[in-house]
C-alpha cells in the first residue's frame, strides 16, 4: 500500500474543461484518486469567483477562506474542487468543544507486546500537514478563540508547525493545502442566525491570503440544482421555479427584518425531496420550513407561498380551533 506522504501531483487539469469557467488556468492534480478524495458530484454547479479562488489555493498554495450564509454550499464547493483534482481532502468541523489536544495530538497509553506504554498520537493538523492533503476547517468562526491560535503559524508563508511537547518542528508537505469556511466574516453573529459563532482575531483573519464570498445562486441555476438533485421533479420545472421564488421571498423578508429565518438552497432541495415523499406541495412546505419559523411569522410565510402558488396555505395559527 502506497504511503500517502509519498504522493504528489503529477498531472494538470484545465479549469475550463473541468469546472466550466472561462479561464486558461491549469491546476496541478493527481492521476489516481485514493480513499481521502471526495466523490465527484456530476450535478454540482460551480460559482465562478469562488472556484477561481479555490483553484488559486490549490495551484499557488494560497490559504483560502470561503464566507457566506448557510446552505450556499461552501464546504461542498471545496470538496468538489478537490474531487475533480483527485486531491485528498480532510474536513474538520470546528466547535466549542474542540481543544488544542484534539488538533495537535496527545500522549496516549497504548498496549505494545502485552505492555502498556505511552505514545504520542498526532492530531489531525500534524497528520494533514505532512501529507498531500487539503485540510478543510469547517465552521471556522465557531472554533474557540484560544484554540484557533494553534493555527496561527500554519497560515504564514512557510506554514511550519511546532510540537512543543515533542520539541519538533514539522514542515508542510509540498502539496499540503489549507481552506476554511465560515458563516460570518470574523465579526461574530451580527445576524442573529449563528449562535456560537465567535469574533475572530483580526491578526489571524489577516493571514488568510484569499477571502471569497459565496452567495445564493441565480434563480435559473438554483432551479437546475434542485431538479438535478431530485430527479422526481425533473419534468416539473414550473413547480421548482415557484419553490425557488418562495425561497427568494423569504431571503428578502429576512433582509428586511420581516422574518427571522430564511430558506437556503439546501432547504429548497429538502422541500423537493419531501414532496416526493408526501405527494403534497403544501404539506411538504409546512414540514420542511414553516414549522421552523416563529409562530407570529408563519402568516407572512404563508403569504409568500400564496403569492407564488396562488393557493392558501393552512398554518397552525390559521386553522380553526
Amino acid at each position: 500500500m502506497t504511503d500517502l506522504r509519498e504522493l504528489t501531483p503529477t498531472t494538470t487539469v484545465s479549469a475550463r474543461e473541468a469546472f466550466g469557467i472561462d479561464t486558461d488556468l491549469m491546476v496541478p492534480a493527481f492521476e489516481q484518486a485514493e480513499e481521502h478524495v471526495p466523490e465527484v458530484d456530476p450535478a454540482y454547479l460551480f460559482d465562478h469567483d469562488t472556484t477561481l479562488a479555490l483553484l488559486a489555493g490549490f495551484a499557488r498554495n494560497r490559504r483560502v477562506l470561503v464566507q457566506g450564509l448557510h446552505g450556499t454550499g461552501k464546504s461542498t464547493h471545496v470538496e468538489q474542487v478537490a474531487a475533480r483534482l483527485r486531491w485528498p481532502c480532510v474536513r474538520v468541523n470546528l466547535d466549542g468543544h474542540l481543544t488544542r489536544l484534539d488538533l495537535i495530538g496527545r500522549d496516549t497509553v497504548v498496549v505494545e507486546e502485552g505492555r502498556q506504554v505511552t505514545r504520542f498520537v498526532e492530531g489531525i493538523v500534524p497528520w494533514s500537514l505532512q501529507r498531500p492533503v487539503a485540510l478543510l476547517l469547517d465552521e471556522y468562526d465557531a472554533g474557540r478563540p484560544d484554540v484557533m491560535f494553534v493555527l496561527q503559524r500554519l497560515l504564514e508563508r512557510d506554514g511550519k508547525l511546532t510540537l512543543m511537547d515533542q520539541s519538533t518542528v514539522l514542515r508542510p508537505h509540498p502539496a499540503f493545502r489549507m481552506f476554511a469556511t465560515s458563516n460570518t466574516v470574523g465579526l461574530g453573529d451580527t445576524l442573529g442566525l449563528y449562535h456560537g459563532a465567535n469574533r475572530l482575531n483580526h491578526a489571524q483573519l489577516d493571514r488568510w491570503n484569499i477571502v471569497t464570498t459565496l452567495d445564493y445562486l441565480e434563480p435559473d441555476r438554483e432551479v437546475a440544482i434542485v431538479t438535478a438533485r431530485v430527479p422526481e421533479l425533473a419534468d416539473r420545472g414550473d413547480l421548482v421555479r415557484r419553490m425557488v421564488e418562495v425561497a427568494a421571498l423569504t431571503r428578502r423578508g429576512f433582509a428586511a427584518g420581516d422574518i427571522s429565518a430564511l430558506m437556503s438552497p439546501r432547504t429548497v432541495i429538502t422541500w423537493a425531496e419531501n414532496i416526493a415523499i408526501f405527494g403534497d406541495i403544501a404539506t411538504a412546505f409546512r414540514l420542511t420550513f414553516v414549522n421552523k419559523c416563529a409562530q407570529d411569522e408563519r402568516e407572512l410565510v404563508a403569504e409568500y407561498y400564496q403569492r407564488c402558488f396562488d393557493d392558501e396555505l393552512a398554518t397552525p395559527a390559521a386553522r380553526p380551533a
